[in-house]
């Protein structure tokens, strides 16, 4: 019995996802219809390929097998697509990125929102996680680290070194005893991330400084921000995002400056594929130039 790519594309959702909710959300499928759709393959290839439990799917030896020939086929067909000349100039499809939530709050919205009006016909799509994407498991078309992945089959760019300073609002400022040095940082409330949940050891900012307690801690960028800006204590902050956050300015600038970078991973699966390496050109060109930009005007 042959099958279909479209049945071995639903196949890779559920075993990449372990569920058929998870494979659902990626195929936008209800997943009572992927559900219906695996068990017709089970029947066609008359074999079982997942064992079912409370915890999800898990692969028999059967699905292992088809498994191996399911990517065999996906790399073919991405291939042949990359392969087709494009109509046009134009991007055009669905791109998803993902992000950790710090370029993904105040970077990408702009560079994207030009890459979408020069290209109608192109979709966007950004996931804003604080966490590594898994691009084996197609989580992303691509994604924006802060470290270079040295596993795996993936291509690496470095796009653009960005900075961090401590930071603080006016309005905190104005309620406590001055920073003049970094001595001061120990009479004073801190903001950063959740310690055991730093997923890149290159955000453990307070930690790299030898501060070690973090009274106002959160996984996300955002609601660190929002805290400064609140008045709820001092923090490192990106400098392309100080424009974004009135009343807040940067401290102690002389005695503790951060450079970190930004990288650009692709499957290398996707090397040849035409229209995402134009995405990719144009993405990195945009945020060069808007990292520039913003930390001018920090």
């Amino acid at each position: 019995m042959q099958t279909n790519w479209d049945d071995l594309r639903l196949f890779l959702a559920v075993a990449r996802e372990a569920s058929l909710s998870g494979a659902g959300k990626v195929l936008r499928l209800d997943p009572a219809t992927v559900g219906r759709r695996m068990q017709r393959l089970e029947r066609a290839l008359q074999a079982t390929l997942f064992a079912k439990s409370p915890q999800g799917y898990a692969l028999t030896d059967a699905g292992l097998s088809l498994l191996g020939r399911a990517e065999a086929a996906e790399r073919a067909m991405r291939s042949a697509v990359a392969d087709l000349p494009p109509d046009s100039d134009r991007l055009s499809g669905q791109i998803r990125i993902g992000a950790p939530d710090g370029s993904a709050n105040y970077l990408l919205p702009q560079v994207c929102a030009a890459l979408a009006r020069d290209n109608p016909d192109l979709d966007i799509q950004i996931v804003a996680l604080p966490r590594v994407f898994n691009l084996s498991r197609r989580e992303a078309d691509t994604a924006i680290a802060v470290s270079a992945p040295t596993a795996g089959r993936l291509v690496v760019q470095k796009i653009t070194d960005y900075h961090l300073h401590l930071a603080a609002s006016d309005a905190y400022l104005a309620r406590h005893e001055p920073l003049r040095t970094r001595a001061d940082l120990s009479r004073h409330r801190l903001v950063g991330y959740i310690p055991d949940m730093i997923f890149d050891r290159e955000l453990d900012y307070l930690g790299e400084l030898g501060l070690d307690r973090v009274a106002l801690a959160s996984n996300s960028v955002s609601v660190q921000t929002n805290w400064i800006r609140q008045g709820g204590g001092v923090g490192i902050v990106h400098d392309f995002a100080v424009p974004a956050m009135p009343g807040v300015r940067r401290i102690l600038t002389r005695e503790i400056s951060l450079t970190r970078s930004f990288y650009l991973i692709r499957h290398m699966d996707d090397r040849r594929n035409l229209r995402l390496s134009r995405f990719a050109e144009a993405l990195t060109t945009g945020l060069r130039a808007e990292v520039a930009r913003l930390e001018a005007l920090a």
